[in-house]
């Protein structure tokens, strides 16, 4: 049920918001709202006093009713995610009581739960100017950001540049009030078009630009050639505009397959269907009642002077900047602008949603806190910290992750084995400790992918998130060129990898964490032929010291199983030869940040190439995790050196001793072989556990 009454909407805190109670706006579906005629706070005015306690009391009922929709699936506490027909229903409601008066800012109440150190974000709606686009997304970003939503009255004739006033005077405000937070403005449509003009007239100030399909591209519109012709068109024609709009966004094609993939009883599904459709027609019907052939036109000629504005504004843009892009937008050419908005901004990353259509942000499969999460976008601070800002998957969110990986774990059926503290060897993760911290040195399988089943199954069986200490080209391009984009990366950056770094470092251990480290780098995961389990680690330990700092448990381990999935072919030496790829491998290097710059040999930059291999049948993967080496108590003795570096051989002889161990010992697993294993599981189950060699 979509929520109505007194129960969506609260107050915002702001000196420049606080100001009375609009009369025009109806108490039942506001707590409060803030009307934003007044003036940029100066430096002499007082900061904001908190709601009053009546105010607080409200809210916290609210937040009450909020809890009590959470419901139990599998052990796991999750919030019901609103969907369109709630989207549906409180832009009625709202449309319908809140007919009047100049834009305001409200802020959900589905955001009750945010933290003391939450970042503003100002969401910045379409041409319906609603300010619900994020309904669907409201109790997640809530738990993070201060959400506050602009509402554009229907009747209200502030032109663009009006628009633009107000946000930035929020924006100057609440910049006052917290000078070192970022403030994030997330735009839609014409609301992308409004955060890049506030972004251009106020670089100085903190902001993180979210763009999803940006109105920057209006001039190429389909919706064009309907301008002229709705100056001539008879007032029944009229009429029907809402509709054709509303087909164009793709909103009733998304509610259609949406009910068809929860595969119901036809009946079942035939009645939903007319639900939905008879929610979408009753909100439509809305928008006709409320659209007269005057306010459509000042909207759409009002979305043509945004574009422009914002275009010509567009050099000025400092801010980092997240552009959402949709492939099936039949409004705006979006793929093509996200593309062109890259280039053109200084700091601009881009998501693409090939199967989406206009109305991005309230699809069913998009997350816009996933997103968030995955582009390593959310930061408290001015500089982005990648312990203290990072939040770990959610249960659904690794979910889909591991979804992903599945064929992997089901190709290779990898074998875990761990180290007692008495060195018994026993398989699966008992030997692992629970408290960390803890560092796993290891090796580095041909480009990487042991990665995968091995970050998977520590989060599955033991709920232990590795924080893998990666190559800063999964973070940050130099240039533009053939590098992978860097949503390619993305499912890294959830899972908690971060730029290798002595601060990165310093703070993993220091937050306690489950750290994973390859000290042999591309090196060993771009190896040559013949090189397979062959250690090029430095000659000088780079882990030891930092990790009897802070009294980690270190754990050596290895893995095998590489050469039985796959055989190079051309690898780095036999490419270097070849003129064209000689000529790629450069390209490539010189987009990737350079790393190990001040030392010479196997382990310095090594260039960045990707190397032509043979695919085999896939053969199985072996993880064997060495006895802990403890580094607590050792803080002093290992200040020294000499120490350091013996206790680092000590590491690296546990690591090519778990590689003899599992080579020798996969010969005598009668199910290494795929055939073997696929027999094994079609008559125990898919999911069951598949038997190797005995210990």
């Amino acid at each position: 049920m979509a929520a109505t009454g007194a129960g969506f909407f609260t107050a915002v805190s702001s000196p420049i918001l606080r100001s009375q109670l609009s009369p025009s706006i109806n108490p039942k579906h506001f707590v409060s709202a803030r009307v934003t005629s007044r003036q940029p706070v100066s430096s002499t005015e007082p900061p904001p006093q908190p709601p009053s306690s009546s105010f607080n009391g409200r809210l916290e009922k609210k937040k009450q009713e909020a809890a009590d929709t959470v419901t139990k699936s599998g052990g796991e506490s999750e919030e019901r995610r609103l969907s369109l027909k709630d989207y549906f229903g409180q832009s009625e409601d709202m449309i319908r009581s809140v007919d009047g008066g100049p834009p305001r800012w409200f802020s959900p109440l589905d955001c009750y739960s945010r933290s003391n150190n939450s970042p503003l974000l100002l969401f910045l709606p379409g041409i319906d100017g609603v300010g619900l686009g994020l309904t669907l997304h409201h109790q997640r970003l809530g738990e993070i950001f201060d959400v506050w939503c602009l509402h554009i009255p229907v009747l209200d004739r502030t032109p663009f540049t009006g628009l633009v006033d107000l946000v930035e005077r929020t924006v100057r405000s609440e910049n006052y009030l917290s000078p070192n937070r970022p403030i994030y403005l997330v735009g839609e449509s014409i609301g992308a078009c409004l955060a890049l003009s506030v972004a251009a007239r106020n670089p100085d100030i903190d902001l993180m630009l979210i763009l999803a399909n940006p109105a920057t591209s209006f001039s190429r519109s389909p919706l064009q050639p309907l301008i002229p012709l709705m100056q001539i068109m008879p007032d029944q024609f009229h009429l029907t505009v809402p509709y054709i709009v509303s087909l164009m966004t793709g909103l009733p094609l998304k509610m259609v397959m949406a009910t068809v993939e929860k595969r119901l009883p036809l009946q079942q599904t035939v009645g939903e269907l007319s639900e939905h459709f008879g929610e979408l027609s009753s909100y439509i019907s809305v928008l006709v009642d409320s659209l007269s052939r005057g306010t459509l036109m000042w909207k759409l000629q009002m979305i043509g002077s945004a574009s422009a504005y914002a275009n010509s504004r567009l050099h000025a843009v400092k801010a980092q900047t997240l552009i959402l892009s949709s492939g099936r937008d039949l409004v705006l050419p979006s793929e093509e602008e996200g593309e062109r908005l890259r280039r053109t901004l200084l700091k601009c990353e881009i998501r693409k949603f090939n199967d989406s259509g206009h109305a991005l942000l309230l699809e069913d499969g998009v997350d816009l806190v996933t997103i968030i999460k995955g582009a390593s976008f959310y930061r408290r601070a001015r500089c982005l910290d990648y312990v203290s800002d990072y939040m770990p998957p959610t249960p659904p969110e690794f979910r889909k992750i591991h979804e992903s990986i599945r064929w992997t774990e089901m190709a290779t059926c990898p074998v875990m084995l761990s180290t007692l503290e008495n060195g018994k060897i026993v398989r699966g993760l008992e030997g692992i400790p629970s408290e960390g911290p803890v560092l796993f040195v290891g090796y580095h399988m041909l480009l990487g992918w042991e990665l995968a089943p091995l970050v998977a199954r520590f989060w599955a069986e033991r709920n232990i998130l590795l924080r893998g200490i990666a190559h800063p080209m999964m973070f940050r391009k130099l240039r533009d060129g053939k590098l992978p984009e860097l949503s390619s990366f993305d499912t890294f950056r959830m899972m908690g990898a971060v730029p290798v770094s002595a601060t990165n470092f310093y703070k993993l251990f220091a937050s306690k964490s489950h750290v994973l480290l390859y000290p042999g780098g591309m090196r060993e995961a771009l190896h040559r032929k013949g090189e397979e389990y062959k250690l090029f680690w430095p000659e000088h330990s780079e882990f030891v010291r930092m990790a009897a700092r802070f009294g980690a448990t270190i754990i050596p381990f290895g893995v095998v199983g590489e050469d039985d999935i796959s055989q190079v072919l051309l690898d780095y030496d036999d490419l270097m030869k070849i003129p064209y790829f000689k000529a790629e491998i450069a390209d490539l290097t010189d987009e990737a940040v350079k790393l190990r710059t001040d030392i010479e040999g196997e382990v310095a930059n090594q260039d960045v190439h990707l190397p032509i291999i043979l695919p085999k049948l896939p053969g199985r993967f072996y993880f064997l995790f060495g006895k802990p080496i403890e580094t607590k108590g050792r803080k002093h003795e290992l200040r020294s050196r000499d120490k350091a570096h013996e206790l680092y051989l000590e590491v690296k002889s546990e690591v090519e001793k778990c590689l003899a161990f599992l080579k020798e010992k996969r010969e005598h697993d009668p199910y290494r072989e795929l055939l073997p294993r696929l027999i094994f599981q079609a008559t125990h189950g898919f999911d069951s556990d598949v038997p190797t060699f005995e210990l």
